[in-house]
């Protein structure tokens, strides 16, 4: 997931003049600190932001992208992390990491780091692909690797070529501010979810309740209108009240967003589907509904539920 900035903060230095490379770990074997995809960004004057190693060789990667600025040249470097090194940053052994490292304009195209960071602002998912051997670059699409966008992993490919993936963050939107909701906002979070709740009811969608949390006071349609849904959100109906749940459980069907889970028995999921028919709703639409929400764990508690949704919510995800 990218929740940092770093592709941005690099074509800003770039287009400022001070010049820029990225460094990004391509491959990892051992106890690597960084997972491939982490990144960093390197100005041509030294200044640092992001991470390949967690400390263990951020220094050697600078020196080597000053060069790399200097020649205008991409390189991949191979560095071995020592046990007694990994076990300075938290980790119990060592391992081997690449990271490639590319001067922004001289080797990565100054236009392709801006389509990647216009798609981030948009909510896009974009993936960059590379070729070290032949040092050719390509932007793709979820339609072109779909596999590996929903396994959320930049890696190597069969073809030798790198994916660096930008998915979107995930985010989760929860119809509800119910016992349920106040586990679930802080399990999500955890899980690596933006959570905003929705729920006209001041009352019970108090800052209170749940502390550091987007909280909207809206219509949950209009609420889910405004956030907007996608590929990467996932929507959650607690409220148990049909006049509440059915504008949402709606806005959701006529989207894209890759979850949908309704509170409720099997009776009432029934009664439920009778309504969605009756507003039009196709019998596809209403099969993406899981419902009664979550998976069947045998869940009794409000932290016990929301953590089957969470798992139903992942299963989802990553197994389509």
């Amino acid at each position: 997931m990218q929740h940092d900035r770093i592709p941005e903060i690099a074509l800003d230095w770039h287009r400022q003049g001070r010049g820029a490379a990225l460094a990004t770990v391509i491959e990892t074997w051992g106890s690597a600190p960084r997972q491939p995809g982490s990144q960093l960004a390197i100005s041509g004057e030294g200044e640092i932001m992001g991470s390949v190693s967690g400390g263990c060789v951020e220094g050697a990667v600078v020196v080597e992208a000053l060069d790399a600025l200097e020649d205008g040249q991409p390189r991949v470097l191979t560095f071995g992390v020592s046990d007694e090194t990994a076990f300075s940053v938290g980790l119990a052994c060592g391992g081997t990491i690449r990271v490639l490292v590319e001067p922004v304009g001289a080797a990565m195209p100054e236009a392709m780091l801006a389509a990647i960071t216009e798609a981030r602002a948009a909510r896009r998912p974009i993936a960059y692909a590379v070729a070290p051997d032949a040092w050719t670059r390509r932007l793709l699409t979820p339609a072109d690797l779909p596999a590996r966008f929903r396994s959320d992993k930049s890696g190597m490919e069969d073809s030798g070529e790198f994916i660096a993936l930008f998915n979107p963050p995930l985010r989760l939107m929860i119809v509800g501010a119910v016992h349920i909701a106040q586990a679930l906002v802080p399990m999500a979070r955890l899980a690596g979810y933006d959570a905003v709740l929705i729920d006209p009811r001041e009352a019970f969608a108090s800052d209170n309740r749940f502390p550091e949390t987007v909280i909207r006071h809206d219509w949950p349609d209009e609420g889910l209108a405004a956030e907007g849904l996608d590929a990467r959100t996932a929507v959650v109906t607690l409220t148990h009240d049909s006049k509440l749940d059915d504008p949402a459980i709606l806005a959701t069907l006529a989207s894209d967003a890759f979850y949908l889970g309704c509170l409720g028995s099997t009776r009432t999921h029934a009664k439920r589907v009778e309504r969605l028919q009756a507003a039009g709703m196709t019998p596809d639409q209403i099969a993406r509904i899981h419902a009664p929400v979550g998976l069947n764990i045998g869940a009794k508690t409000p932290a016990e539920i929301a953590v089957s949704v969470l798992a139903q919510i992942t299963q989802v995800l990553r197994q389509g």
